[in-house]
Order: structure tokens, then sequence, then C-alpha cells
């Protein structure tokens, strides 16, 4: 059985108590009982290998047995996500953190049908961290993905001009994914446009910012499955996966 992971910023000592909405999931929602392993990690790379020593009301006390550091996978992968319709921008977040997409940067496109303006910003931002949150627990990432503050175009075109290697996946390019030269190091920012696609004069200044169009296949993949579908041939070519 697959050993349950929780996060918690306290990692010190022989013994820990995991308490907060963590010990309570773990206590009340996992039922987990003395003798049981868990995996208590920092989010950022920090390991504790546990045993369940005692069950409180809403947290648990636990033995480390082991400590170990995970390094954080090269090269990176930053997907900007057009902003997606209705819940489908929270599919979109949990199927790439189960995948192991690096960083995630919502991007509001002209064509986004949702727009986060005013109050929408920090909710829809909370779902997006918060998704990114338990589908990182649930795939056992011990570095979880970074969910950043909403960008402008602007904002798309400055992460692609800084990054190892810029893509926009793009239905009329010549260049398919799985051929486009990687680099060993450094960001791989990959830009997926919203329903109703990159516009020309988005794609303009992304190509001056000297990114790369590429065909992702021969279908038409939604806005919330096409970066899981990218990030999945990347790691692959890559050696992540």
């Amino acid at each position: 059985m697959t050993v349950p992971v929780f996060l918690t910023g306290e990692l010190d000592g022989p013994e820990l108590v995991l308490g907060g909405p963590e010990g309570r999931h773990a206590a009340t929602v996992r039922r987990l009982r003395p003798g049981e392993r868990v995996d208590l990690t920092d989010g950022a790379g920090s390991v504790a290998e546990c045993v369940v020593r005692e069950v409180l009301k809403d947290s648990l006390r636990v033995e480390v047995q082991g400590r170990y550091e995970v390094a954080p996978p090269r090269p990176r992968l930053v997907v900007v996500q057009g902003l997606p319709k209705g819940d489908r921008g929270e599919l979109a977040v949990e199927m790439m953190t189960e995948a192991g997409v690096d960083v995630i940067v919502p991007w509001q496109a002209s064509r986004s049908i949702t727009q986060w303006k005013g109050d929408k910003v920090a909710k829809a931002l909370q779902r997006w961290r918060s998704t990114a949150r338990e589908a990182g627990k649930q795939a056992r990432r011990f570095h979880l993905p970074e969910v950043t503050e909403p960008v402008s175009t602007a904002g798309a075109v400055k992460l692609l001009a800084g990054a190892a290697l810029g893509l926009v996946l793009h239905e009329e390019a010549a260049a398919p994914l799985s051929r486009v030269a990687l680099p060993d190091d450094g960001d791989i920012v990959v830009v997926v446009g919203p329903e109703g696609g990159v516009s020309e004069p988005e794609l303009a200044e992304f190509l001056a910012a000297r990114a790369t169009p590429v065909l992702l296949g021969p279908t038409v993949l939604r806005t919330s499955t096409a970066g899981v579908a990218a990030a999945a041939v990347l790691l692959t070519r890559t050696g992540r996966w």
C-alpha cells in the first residue's frame, strides 16, 4: 500500500507531532493507526520517514526513522496556462501536478472566456494552489509545484525571454513537440492557450521573445488537457520520466 504523505513545516527531532488540518485529516479522515508508516515533507525536498506511535484527537505523534533530501528536478518545466472556463482550471492544475510540472502560471489571455478580476483573483488563485497542494500529496511529490500570481501577456513574454527554451502550443505550427531539441538545464517554458487559442498579436509577441511554435499532435486538445499532454512528452524526452 502506498505510504501517505503529509505536509509540515517542522521536521526536526526524533519525534514529531503532526497537527493542524494535516493532522486532523490523518487522524479522522485517513484513520491512521499506531504502527503505520507515513512520510512528512515540507514540500521543498526535505522528507522524514515516520511511524505512527500515537493517534490523538486531531493529530498524530510519530517517530522519525529516517530523513533524506530530494534534489529539485532538472530541467524545470514551467507551464503558462491560459485561463480555462469553469472548473477546468483546477482539472488542468491537478493533472499537471500529478505529471510533474514544476511551475504553473495562470495567464490572462485575450481570448480567455474566464477573466480573473477584483475579488475573483484571490479566490481563484487559492483554488488552484489548494488543488496543487492536494494533488502533490496524492502523487507523493516532495517538491510541490509553484502556482504563481496570474500574468498578462507581457508577463508571459518575459518568462519566455528568460527561458532556456520557450515553446508555444499552436495548431498551425510545423515543428512537432516530439522533435524539438531540448536543453539539459534551465527552464522549459510552455505556453498553453485558452479555449479560443493564442491570438495573432500574442503569437507575434511570443515569437519576438524567441519562443518556438510547436504542434502537439494531429488532434485538437482542450486547454485543460493540452498542458499535461505536453508535459508527458517533455518529461519523457528529458529523462525525468
